[in-house]
């Protein structure tokens, strides 16, 4: 009985050093959260309804960094609506309206996607109810916006898979999007320099896209907006190799290096628990009298770590992380949770938080 008294009395001293353990773990845990790309959202669509009431369903559809969480709030409805990815990258949701719903043509839509603890937001342009047209601009006081250039690399052939690749030059500061004539939603064109807006759109399946195809370009700034619809044909029987070979890619770059990264584990009371009973009964055996007593805190402090140590270990994860060195000179870094297949100087892209090899 007073073997069992010592050693709760040895846990509740063990119970002082666990707590470093537990910081340090979660040093560990911050820091590899913080390494996380954060998510993209490339594309945000909704088709239209022809009437707002009851019943009416409205189906959303988000392009953007695959195996992420995608949830939209739209202002005026009772839920949030969760989406599903049916594809890498590409996520689809209905929201039936009800009763309780407060839902207007005009009603802002939030789209949330989230990867880790990283989280990307963007609100719907486009109105929910045909015949009402995209949100209103208000006009704003400041300089006019400008568009200067607006190009498209075409391609030989519009089928599924096939990548055109876009340029905007114009105002700095801006949000540049781009609506294509037989393709579903918008395309979103990020700002890879001071007012050099550029992006590639992959050709869906789904997508009805003929050679003259009306491709416009919105420039947005604040509550400012202007438009430019682009000149050129989307394809080319004999596109110009020249445009093909110049061409700057702002998401190509080499890998730089492939690590293998060890996240370790966090041990739990048990393990301590366990092991310092194990080390509080071995240290009984030890010496006599207060050396006993010494022996078995020893025992009990020591089992404790060690304890904790072993069931710590068990919980270890590991993961790769792959640096791509980008053509701007900036890094990024993405995380696979098996073997990537890439190696130290492969000339890769990378879109959307997916790397691919270049061909």
């Amino acid at each position: 009985m007073k073997i069992l008294q010592k050693i709760v009395t040895l846990m509740s001293a063990a119970a002082l050093v666990l707590p470093l353990t537990l910081w340090s773990g979660a040093v560990l845990s911050q820091t590899n959260t913080a390494a996380q790309t954060p998510p993209r959202i490339e594309g945000f669509n909704v088709d239209e309804v022809a009437r707002l009431r009851p019943g009416v369903e409205l189906n959303f559809e988000i392009d953007g960094t695959p195996g992420g969480l995608a949830t939209l709030h739209i202002a005026g409805a009772k839920r949030n609506l969760i989406l599903v990815e049916v594809e890498p990258g590409q996520y689809q949701g209905t929201h039936t309206i009800s009763s309780r719903d407060k839902i207007a043509a005009g009603s802002p839509v939030t789209a949330n996607l989230r990867l880790g603890n990283q989280v990307t937001s963007l609100v719907l342009n486009e109105s929910l109810q045909k015949g009402v047209g995209i949100h209103c601009d208000r006009v704003a006081p400041g300089p006019n916006l400008r568009i200067d250039h607006f190009n498209v690399d075409p391609v030989a052939d519009l089928k599924g898979g096939s990548e055109l690749y876009f340029s905007v030059f114009g105002t700095p500061g801006g949000q540049v999007d781009l609506a294509i004539a037989g393709a579903r939603g918008k395309v979103l064109l990020p700002e890879v320099k001071a007012g050099e807006y550029a992006g590639t759109y992959t050709i869906k399946n789904r997508d009805r896209l003929v050679r003259n195809s009306v491709v416009t370009a919105n420039l947005r700034l604040g509550e400012r907006v202007t438009s430019a619809t682009l000149g050129k044909p989307l394809q080319s029987d004999n596109a110009p190799a020249p445009l093909q070979v110049s061409r700057v890619c702002h998401n190509c770059g080499v890998v730089e290096s492939v690590n293998l990264v060890e996240v370790k584990g966090e041990g739990g009371y048990l393990g301590a628990i366990g092991g310092g009973v194990v080390g509080a009964i071995l240290g009984n055996q030890v010496g006599a009298g207060n050396g006993r007593t010494a022996a078995q805190i020893a025992g009990a402090l020591g089992g404790a770590y060690a304890g904790r140590a072993l069931e710590a270990k068990s919980r270890n994860t590991n993961h790769f992380e792959v640096v791509v060195r980008l053509t701007n000179g900036t890094a990024q870094t993405v995380s696979f949770a098996a073997e990537p297949g890439f190696k130290v100087g492969d000339k890769v892209r990378v879109n959307a938080g997916v790397i691919s090899h270049i061909s």
